[in-house]
């Protein structure tokens, strides 16, 4: 399998681009003999078409090929979750080899798709129609949080000045997403008190279909995760916000009629394509472990077993050496669980999992964190349609299983992680167990469970054993960013200068963002 060569009509690389070459689309799609101007801004038309790439592009969902160069072949892999198991020659992020013409795309799409929309949805609303405004800045915060947490210092602040385009530090990026998130809860929850009918009604391509009150617990929610990301680095922050999010008066997610879902355009699954259509994404190995050796039921909706052997399943490991794109087709494909063309942000099952780490840590989170992990471990099981959360939860026995390659024994190796279910009786053996079960519980959304990996440690995964990086990115750390993206390179120099001096390292796949500390969890 290769990735396909498509590309853009017409695509603009720098930031200053990006803005430019999408701001008149409005006047080029603007019939001269229909509705006036005051017409176009009383039925809010003039705004309601900016939100629409969003809901495809944060998480590409409608072209395969784009989806895979965003997240397939990175976040995906490094979080143990699914693996390309295709020799691509010398550039391949499996083994730390990384490829810059993959790597920038989730970058380029970003600002081009999304952020360059929310800062037109920003001139147009702010201080006129304020519920779009306040909308904007959640989906602009999904949007940045997963960039910075890829890359560490990005545009922010500065997106839309002329000339060079200068980047925010990762620390100014989460200040500013926590105030922008304080607006936008804000905002909707005047309108939601005031039993205000919603303005996002057939604009909002997400399953809350324009329900205000699901908006603000999703930006509670989402300020959840963000308080949580920056615990180590700022704890009294992450504290204050974690709190704030969590005695909020329309709150979290609490049942999984919150969980946030967006319904591909396509009404497929760019995931279920790779691994079915293409045959070229299969069960890496730390699923197999971690849920095989848990005896884990949500196993069989994730993945399918196996042609190789057959009624169990086979997984792949991360960072060997593949000798072909069509060594491991007889390996477990995807299951059940990516067949549906439906998209999740952000889970019930997570939230829970966020709060009893919050828990863990002294903070008032509504309950003990014993409460709220088996919670969490519930709120997964009904997600995917098992039984057994309780029984499941209080397993102190099962543990993961060592890796066998049913074609290469050399690639075989112990189990890593040694955690039960089961709570336990220290704070980082809970943690471990913490973040374990999200990790289960998040997928297939590997970028967010890669930001975890990085943060904590957890859960344990195995180690490539095959590390192309010329020394520069440790085996045993993995992947901590990725390097800017060339077309910055090319056309923002400066801005990525101004990047690099904030970042605290090289431009390379080593260096650690701000909330990617070194030391103890607590």
């Amino acid at each position: 399998m290769t990735i396909n060569k498509l590309k853009r009509t017409a695509i603009c690389f720098s930031l200053l681009a990006a803005f430019s070459c999408t701001d008149n689309f409005e006047e080029i799609n603007t019939n001269p003999e229909g509705a006036t101007t005051g017409q176009i801004e009383q039925d809010y038309n003039n705004i309601k078409s900016l939100f629409k790439p969003s809901f495809s592009r944060i998480y590409i969902s409608d072209i395969t090929w784009q989806y895979q160069i965003q997240q397939s072949l990175q976040a995906d892999g490094w979080s143990g979750y699914m693996i390309t198991p295709v020799p691509f020659g010398n550039t391949n992020n499996y083994d730390y080899a990384l490829n810059p013409g993959w790597n920038g795309f989730a970058w380029d799409t970003a600002y081009l798709d999304v952020i360059s929309n929310m800062y037109k949805v920003k001139q147009r609303a702010e201080g006129k129609f304020d519920q779009f405004y306040a909308w904007s800045l959640i989906i602009k915060v999904a949007q940045m949080q997963r960039i910075t947490d890829m890359y560490g210092p990005a545009v922010y602040s500065k997106f839309g000045d002329l000339g060079a385009v200068l980047y925010d530090s990762q620390k100014d990026i989460y200040t500013q997403m926590f105030k922008d998130l304080d607006f936008a809860v804000a905002e909707l929850t005047k309108r939601v008190n005031a039993n205000e009918d919603s303005s996002f009604v057939g604009t909002d391509l997400s399953l809350y279909a324009g329900n205000y009150t699901q908006w603000v617990k999703y930006a509670n929610s989402l300020r959840l995760r963000l308080a949580m990301r920056v615990v180590k680095v700022d704890p009294a922050l992450a504290k204050t916000e974690a709190e704030k999010a969590v005695s909020n008066s329309i709150g979290v997610f609490k049942v999984n009629g919150d969980v946030m879902k967006v319904k591909s355009p396509v009404d497929l699954n760019v995931i279920d394509v790779m691994s079915h259509s293409w045959v070229g994404l299969f069960m890496g190995a730390d699923m197999q472990s971690i849920l095989g050796g848990y005896e884990d039921p949500r196993i069989a909706k994730y993945w399918n077993t196996s042609e190789i052997t057959p009624g169990q399943y086979a997984s792949v490991r991360n960072g060997v050496t593949y000798p072909s794109g069509s060594t491991y087709a007889k390996f477990s494909q995807t299951g059940p669980r990516t067949k549906t063309g439906e998209v999740t942000w952000m889970t019930t099952a997570e939230v829970y999992f966020l709060r009893a780490e919050g828990a863990l840590r002294g903070w008032n989170m509504g309950g003990t964190g014993k409460e709220l992990y088996e919670a969490g471990i519930a709120a997964s099981f009904e997600e995917n349609g098992v039984s057994g959360a309780s029984a499941y939860a209080a397993d102190n026995t099962k543990k993961p299983l060592d890796y066998i390659d049913p074609l290469f024994p050399a690639n075989n190796t112990p189990a890593v992680s040694k955690v039960t279910v089961a709570w336990g009786t220290t704070n980082e053996e809970n943690l471990e167990k913490i973040i374990t079960q999200k990790w289960i519980a998040t997928y297939p959304d590997g970028q967010e469970a890669w930001s975890e990996f990085r943060r904590t440690g957890y859960p344990k995964l195995f180690r490539i054993a095959n590390n192309r990086s010329g020394g520069v990115i440790s085996t045993e750390l993995g992947v901590r960013r990725l390097p800017f993206a060339q077309s910055e390179v090319a056309n923002n120099p400066k801005g990525v200068e101004s990047g690099v001096a904030v970042l605290g390292g090289a431009d390379n796949g080593a260096t650690r963002l701000w909330w990617d500390t070194t030391g103890a969890n607590f």
